[in-house]
C-alpha cells in the first residue's frame, strides 16, 4: 500500500452540490436531472444513499409511521445509520454528491453528520421550476399524500419494506434537448450531452405518515360546487343527474349531462372533468379521485329546430 494512500494523502476532496427547497415541492422528483446536470452519480436523499440508480446503504425516512420520525431519519439523527451511509461513501471513493434537503440549514447538518465537507454549490427548486410546477408538486403532496423516490421502481420493490406504500412508477425521457424545459424553469447552464436520450425512472409511494384523512365534507355541499364549477365552465351544459361516492382517501363523481350541439365531445368531457376536479379540491383542500361524465343528449336551440 502507498502511504500517500494509507494517509489519505493526494486524494481529492468530495464535491458537494446541495439541492434545497420546501417540503413537498419537487426535489426528489428532479433530483436524477439536477445529478446528471453536474455530472453526479451519488444522491443523498431521505436518508437514503443512491447511487446509479441503486440504493447503496441508509433507511428511507418514508418508511416511518410519523412525520417527526421521518424527519430524524432524514437528518441522520441515529449514530448507527449515519456511520453506515458514512463508510459506504468513502467505500465508493466519489469525487462528488447532491444532498437534499429543505433548507440550506438541513444540508449543512447532513454534510457535517456524513463526515463531508460544506457544499460547494446551492441549487434551490425556484431555481429550475416554474412557480405552477411547484405548485402541482405541492398539491400532489398535500391532497394525495404522494412522495417520490428518485430510484428504479424494480430497486424499491425488491427492497421488501416498501411494497406496502408503493403506488406507481415515473418514467421521464428527455429525447430532445428542447425537453428540458419541462423540468428547468432555464437552461443558463448547459447540461451535459447524453441527457439528449436519458431515460429517468422514479418511484412513487405514500408514507404512512403522508396517508391522507379524508375530511368531513357534506355531499350536498360537494355537489352544489360541481354544479357551479360545470356553469362555471360552460353555461350551456345542463347536469340532469348527480352521484358521489366516498372512498377511504378521497371522492368519485358521476354526471349525466346533455351538451349544447356542436362542441366537440371528447374534448368538452376532458375539459369539464379537469375543471371541477381542481375546483373541488382548490376549495376543499380534499382528492377527487375522479369524475365519470355521461353525454346523454345533445341540444339544438329552438332556432334551429323551426328552420
Amino acid at each position: 500500500m502507498d502511504l500517500g494512500d494509507y494517509f489519505n494523502l493526494g486524494k481529492k476532496e468530495i464535491q458537494v452540490f446541495a439541492f434545497y427547497g420546501p417540503s413537498g415541492t419537487g426535489k426528489s422528483f428532479r433530483a436524477k436531472l439536477v445529478a446528471q446536470k453536474y455530472h453526479i452519480k451519488a444522491i443523498i436523499d431521505d436518508g437514503l444513499l443512491i447511487y446509479e440508480d441503486n440504493i447503496l446503504a441508509g433507511r428511507s425516512a418514508k418508511l416511518e409511521d410519523s412525520y417527526m420520525g421521518a424527519v430524524r431519519v432524514a437528518l441522520f439523527d441515529d449514530k448507527e445509520h449515519r456511520d453506515s451511509v458514512a463508510r459506504e461513501i468513502q467505500k465508493i471513493n466519489l469525487t462528488k454528491i447532491l444532498l437534499l434537503g429543505t433548507s440550506e440549514k438541513m444540508v449543512n447538518k447532513i454534510a457535517m453528520r456524513l463526515q463531508l465537507p460544506i457544499p460547494e454549490k446551492y441549487i434551490k427548486i425556484e431555481d429550475i421550476a416554474t412557480p405552477e410546477q411547484i405548485e402541482a408538486a405541492r398539491i400532489s403532496r398535500q391532497i394525495e399524500g404522494k412522495h417520490v423516490i428518485p430510484v428504479r421502481a424494480y430497486e424499491v420493490k425488491e427492497a421488501g419494506n416498501f411494497s406496502s406504500i408503493f403506488v406507481s412508477k415515473v418514467k421521464v425521457s428527455l429525447a430532445k434537448r428542447k425537453l428540458l424545459s419541462r423540468f428547468f424553469k432555464s437552461d443558463e447552464e448547459k447540461p451535459v450531452q447524453d441527457l439528449n436520450t436519458k431515460l429517468f425512472e422514479k418511484s412513487v409511494v405514500r408514507p404512512s405518515f403522508a396517508v391522507v384523512q379524508r375530511k368531513n365534507i357534506s355531499q350536498a355541499y360537494l355537489a352544489r360546487l360541481a354544479l357551479l364549477s360545470t356553469h362555471n365552465f360552460n353555461g350551456e351544459i345542463r347536469v340532469k343527474n348527480l352521484n358521489i361516492r366516498t372512498s377511504q382517501t378521497g371522492y368519485r363523481l358521476f354526471v349525466t349531462i346533455d351538451v349544447p350541439f356542436g362542441e366537440p365531445l371528447t374534448e368538452l368531457s376532458g375539459g369539464l372533468k379537469n375543471f371541477v376536479i381542481k375546483a373541488i379540491e382548490s376549495d376543499c383542500g380534499i382528492l377527487v379521485e375522479d369524475i365519470s361524465i355521461i353525454v346523454d343528449h345533445i341540444l339544438i336551440k329552438e332556432f334551429e329546430q323551426s328552420a
